[in-house]
């Protein structure tokens, strides 16, 4: 069974950073990406950035710059950096793992979230 267990986020004064982690636990095959979603209130889950097994990164509409995810696959943890927060990223940040057991079928984890504010 495949949990994951975020750490990390809380209160932060625009301008400033942060570092939320995310760590694996269970048994999943060799091959996944990971990333980071956001959802606020009312919204759907967007995507900030995510990562493959060999490092590529995929960024959301507007994550590109601010936001930067990194990948220890020997540790089975995955962490996204947050510099020049902006109160607008304000949200509950969850962490991702999708697996691919077929060609087209996608399997999603998710972990519990973890609430980063950023005060103006």
């Amino acid at each position: 069974h495949v949990q994951l267990v975020e750490s990390g986020g809380g209160l932060v004064q625009a301008g400033g950073s942060l570092k939320v982690s995310c760590a694996v636990s269970g048994r999943t095959s060799s091959t996944y990406a990971m990333g980071w979603y956001r959802q606020t209130p009312g919204n759907q889950r967007i995507l900030v950035v995510a990562i493959t097994n060999g490092g590529t990164t995929n960024h959301g509409d507007s994550m590109k710059g601010r936001f930067t995810i990194s990948r220890d696959n020997a540790e089975n943890t995955v962490t996204l950096q947050m510099n020049s927060l902006k109160p607008e990223d304000t949200a509950v940040y969850y962490c991702n793992l999708r697996l691919f057991p077929r060609p087209g079928m996608t399997t999603d984890y998710w972990g519990q979230g973890t609430q980063v504010t950023v005060s103006s």
